[in-house]
């Protein structure tokens, strides 16, 4: 490496969220330059802390210009995620940076930091950027170390990811092709439309399908406006968001509620999310829509309590029954409508395609998308915190409505607050699965795992060191380490629904690959026990 490495820090959109995470991103920055230091190379920070603003973070596509615009094109790049960031802050920067690129996240629950990172990888990927990508607990580590070491050294880091393997090198049962594929021409006939509130959260470029990869498939955007939801909330009666809110009471669903707005989730916040429920349905019935992504975490957060009790009822097939305009007309009655949080087009294909192919194979058909949050050994087991702000259905928890509760959003990402649909997700077999696009390419990983119930005392330590306000699975992946997870993911998020066992979720499985296949979609295997050879 002939020039000064230079790090750089992309942070959330969020004054509040970038100052009360910039402790452990300042920890975690001085521990990756101690490391590029000890192997004999120079680094320095390509952009000052704010006094004003009280962190040092890229916080603005802006910002993020005039930062590029003073680095030198050919310099050696080390982006450290210790937060959540928004991607599109950099991309502009990276699509035309001349040198080498590293990413780097700590591996901490604390903030979403590993999320962050798993975010800019599949931006990048999607952008076809060149990159190298590293994690480490105390960045001390031989992994981290050795990595750091080749990069620095001009090599491009190449991971293990031999879990991976092409669909076309396995042999699908010939039932499940055949309903696969049956299942997938269907789709492109009678085509489905996919309802998107907002297109673009929180700078997430790999949640969005261009249109003509989406359109080879069936399946349609209808762009909508959270301007429009927020409009028809406001058309809702008391007494409708009301019956809602006697619905999930009488199921059992806990409330944690208090007097002051500012911190606590009140009953007014409840009532204006119950609103957002039956206004979602409403509009998505309008445009005959399939599933719906809210974006929700800019502009409607600054209008409305969080959309996630929302999201997680519509995720559910038992929910609050709501009523067409004027007519007594049960809106998706017995069935969910797949809601893909924060606006995730892939998560939504993904649900979508899920919900019909459980439906039709008899399996409770009850999907959602989580964070790829973090993990840590138990029990002799590597068990992942997957960890989403609130979408998650009911009927995926222990205990279902009644092992549910509601808890208002930290102040610091939701002003007007609102709660979540908090829950652990019960034990048993699961098929996760992410859709992302690569340099053009529509492609698909699927995967066997479990969902294992941990000590409610190991659960609420996880819950501690994460975000506690929200649902959580403890996830056990077959055949895939914690490193060849890092190194092949494309994305923040991460789809999972449930079968009834281990036959049925290779069934599952097999079906969703071969509609996948059918549609156009280059689809890969990951792991182990998904009874395919």
């Amino acid at each position: 490496m002939a020039e000064t490495a230079i790090l750089i820090a992309n942070g959330d959109l969020r004054l509040s969220a970038n100052q009360v995470c910039w402790p452990a991103q300042q920890a975690a920055e001085q521990k990756v330059m101690e490391a590029v230091r000890s192997l004999g190379y120079s680094v320095e920070r390509g952009h000052p802390y704010d006094e004003n603003k009280k962190h040092g973070f890229i916080d603005s596509q802006k910002y993020g210009m005039e930062v590029f615009r003073h680095i030198p094109p050919a310099a050696p790049l080390i982006v450290v995620e210790a937060v959540w960031q928004y991607s599109h802050h950099l991309l502009h920067g990276l699509y035309t940076h001349q040198g080498p690129i590293l990413t780097v996240a700590n591996w901490s629950g604390q903030w979403p930091g590993l999320v962050g990172m798993l975010n800019l990888n599949g931006s990048m990927t999607k952008a076809g950027i060149p990159y190298s990508t590293l994690w480490s607990e105390n960045f001390d580590d031989a992994f981290f170390l050795n990595g750091l070491k080749k990069w620095l050294e001009g090599e491009k880091l190449v991971h293990d990811t031999r879990h991976v393997r092409p669909l076309g090198s396995l042999r699908l049962p010939a039932d499940c092709e055949e309903m696969g594929a049956r299942m997938a021409r269907e789709l492109y006939r009678n085509k489905a439309i996919m309802g998107v509130f907002d297109e673009g959260c929180m700078g997430m470029y790999n949640a969005i399908i261009p249109d003509e990869l989406l359109h080879r498939t069936g399946v349609f955007k209808e762009r909508l406006s959270q301007s429009a939801l927020y409009a028809e909330m406001l058309a809702v009666s008391d007494g409708e968001a009301l019956a809602v809110r006697r619905w999930l009471d009488a199921k059992g669903m806990k409330f944690v509620t208090g007097p002051d707005p500012e911190t606590d989730l009140t009953g007014d916040q409840i009532l204006q999310q119950c609103k957002m429920y039956i206004a979602a349905l409403r509009i998505a019935d309008d445009f005959g829509c399939d599933a719906i992504g809210i974006q929700y975490q800019q502009g409607l957060k600054d209008l409305a309590p969080a959309s996630d009790l929302a999201e997680g009822l519509l995720n559910n097939v038992d929910r609050p029954p709501v009523a067409a305009r004027g007519n007594g007309r049960i809106l998706y009655e017995g069935r969910a409508l797949p809601h893909f949080n924060e606006v995730d087009e892939c998560a939504g294909l993904d649900a979508l395609i899920t919900n019909r192919i459980w439906t039709a194979l008899g399996y409770d058909p009850e999907t959602t998308l989580h964070d790829v949050r973090y993990g840590e050994e138990y029990g002799g087991e590597y068990v992942w915190v997957f960890l989403i702000s609130g979408a998650a259905p009911p009927q995926h928890f222990i205990g279902g409505y009644a092992g549910a509760s509601s808890e208002r959003q930290p102040p610091m990402y939701f002003r007007l607050g609102g709660g979540t649909l908090k829950g652990i997700s019960k034990p048993g077999e699961i098929v996760w699965s992410r859709i992302f696009v690569d340099a053009g390419v529509l492609r698909a990983d699927l995967g066997r795992a479990k969902a294992v119930e941990l000590p409610q005392e190991e659960t609420e330590r996880r819950w501690r060191i994460t975000t506690p306000q929200w649902p959580i699975m403890h996830a056990v992946l077959y055949g895939v380490t914690r490193d060849q997870m890092m190194a092949r993911h494309k994305a923040n998020h991460i789809q999972v629904a449930y079968a009834p066992d281990a036959a049925a979720a290779n069934r599952a499985l097999a079906v969703k690959a071969a509609m996948l296949r059918e549609m156009g979609v280059d689809v890969s295997i990951c792991g182990t026990r998904h009874g395919l050879e």
